[in-house]
């Protein structure tokens, strides 16, 4: 090695190998060789080296030290070659020791380097990244960081998880956009929606970042003409976004498909549904009791969504049926309110199964209103097997309830038996046979646990101009 050279090496003493290779860093010095030793954790490691710590990670992190022990041979300060891990035969090289190394084992691997473990990381990145646009918020000393987003409205009515600079930058490692790209405008205040902006709801919801294109997307499509956001977000009814998962990003991401699938207990689910409410209402200003005028609501309105079981499935999923080809990963937006079960232990042909379905279904929004309401079918895998067993397709199975939901107007009509509700008299011809649902109007999700012979209904907000329509977007990071 030529005098203009030096060498520069980066240990840390919570790792075997750099333990392994002190007497060589040792032997370089007494060979007189223009060492620096750069520790990454303990400044008195190695001893007798003199070795500078490196506190703030920031020299590791500007040399791209990604295994530690890393051995750098520079000229000047240009880079020339460098060694990761002990490799006895690369280390003779960079030094010219042709003995270095003689009592140690040929080779061993390094261990990971402290700069890339988080929250160094995210902090060094931070450091040298463009500037977020996001205002930053200094609390005072005695400030709690969990009650001051209480007291600045940032929640749902649970804690959240305080987005500080560091998270909000690692959420953004989910996904391939540009941070400062808009996503869309949200209503009702039609305010612009970048990726950052979804990113810091996603940091407080409690997401990881690998749900981040799973919310970036249902925002999208809650922006949409077609699932009218704005006019949801007003409503007095019961209902809010419902999202529904299907693809190869649900095993992914880990999503509940099975037993509970419409309650608690999986992060993905929870956080993913929480992440898009939380972004409608920060960003587009749909806050209960202002813009959001619902009568009762829902407990779904903090968080709604689950992964339709594909593999069981007696069907093709819900959003191939929509449009989406097999094995790609989206999702649907349905204008939901709360879940409410079918139970029906006793019907072992499709038949009479269909017709408890039709049954239960009279019930949407009110049993004398039609075609105003949309509604998904959440069908349990015991249920779904009846059907599975006898050949029947989503389209028979849909005509089957259709049928055994056909009415005549009369018995629909306003002061029918006794109740004032239902169609306006002259609407429509009294003798006239009318259905429950549109013709696109019932969808069908297979999910549930294996215990039970049970199925769901999510009844859904006014469909139709004024209303919501099922939106089903393709997910992409």
């Amino acid at each position: 090695m030529s005098e203009s050279q030096n060498l520069i090496a980066v240990v840390k003493r919570d790792c075997p190998t750099c333990q392994l290779v002190v007497p060589v860093l040792d032997e370089m010095r007494q060979q007189g060789l223009d060492l620096e030793v750069i520790t990454q954790d303990d400044p008195t490691f190695p001893e007798g080296l003199g070795a500078k710590h490196d506190a703030d990670l920031t020299t590791s992190h500007g040399h791209g030290i990604e295994v530690v022990p890393t051995l750098i041979q520079r000229s000047g300060t240009t880079e020339q070659k460098r060694a990761i891990g002990w490799n006895r035969d690369e280390w003779r090289e960079l030094t010219g020791i042709d003995t270095l190394g003689d009592a140690l084992p040929v080779m061993r691997p390094g261990c990971g380097a402290l700069n890339l473990e988080s929250p160094h990381l995210e902090r060094l990145e931070a450091a040298s990244a463009q500037p977020l646009d996001a205002r930053p918020i200094t609390l005072g000393d005695l400030e709690d960081d969990v009650e001051a987003c209480f007291a600045r409205g940032w929640t749902d009515g649970l804690p959240v998880v305080p987005p500080t600079e560091l998270r909000v930058r690692k959420m953004l490692t989910g996904t391939s956009r540009a941070a400062d790209e808009v996503v869309t405008k949200v209503p009702p205040d039609y305010a612009p929606c970048t990726v950052e902006k979804v990113a810091i709801n996603a940091v407080m919801a409690g997401c990881l970042p690998e749900y981040l294109p799973v919310v970036i997307t249902a925002v999208e499509a809650a922006c949409t003409t077609e699932f009218n956001w704005h006019g949801l977000a007003a409503t007095t009814y019961f209902a809010g976004p419902v999202i529904v998962v299907n693809g190869p990003i649900c095993k992914q991401l880990g999503m509940n498909s099975g037993i509970n699938v419409l309650g608690q207990g999986n992060r993905a689910n929870s956080t993913i549904g929480r992440a898009v409410q939380l972004t409608l209402r920060n960003v587009g200003g749909a806050r209960p009791g202002e813009i959001d005028r619902a009568t009762f609501g829902n407990p779904g309105k903090l968080s709604f969504c689950f992964a339709e079981n594909e593999e069981d499935s007696p069907w093709s999923s819900l959003a191939t049926e929509r449009g989406i080809p097999a094995g790609e990963s989206a999702l649907t937006l349905f204008a939901g309110e709360g879940p409410r079960g079918i139970v029906d232990q006793q019907s072992r042909e499709p038949e009479s199964l269909a017709r408890s379905f039709a049954l239960a279904l009279r019930s949407v929004a009110h049993p004398k209103l039609i075609m105003g309401f949309d509604a998904i079918m959440v069908i349990g895998p015991e249920h779904a097997r009846v059907f599975r067993e006898a050949g029947w397709d989503k389209d028979r199975l849909r005509g089957a309830i259709q049928e055994n939901l056909l009415t005549p107007a009369s018995e629909l009509l306003r002061g029918a038996d006794d109740c004032a509700e239902g169609i306006p008299r002259g609407t429509i011809p009294d003798d006239q046979i009318v259905p429950k649902f549109r013709p696109d109007g019932l969808l069908f999700v297979h999910a549930g646990g294996r215990a039970g012979l049970f199925s769901a209904i999510i009844g859904g907000w006014v469909n139709g101009e004024g209303g919501s329509m099922p939106v089903t977007r393709a997910i992409t990071r």
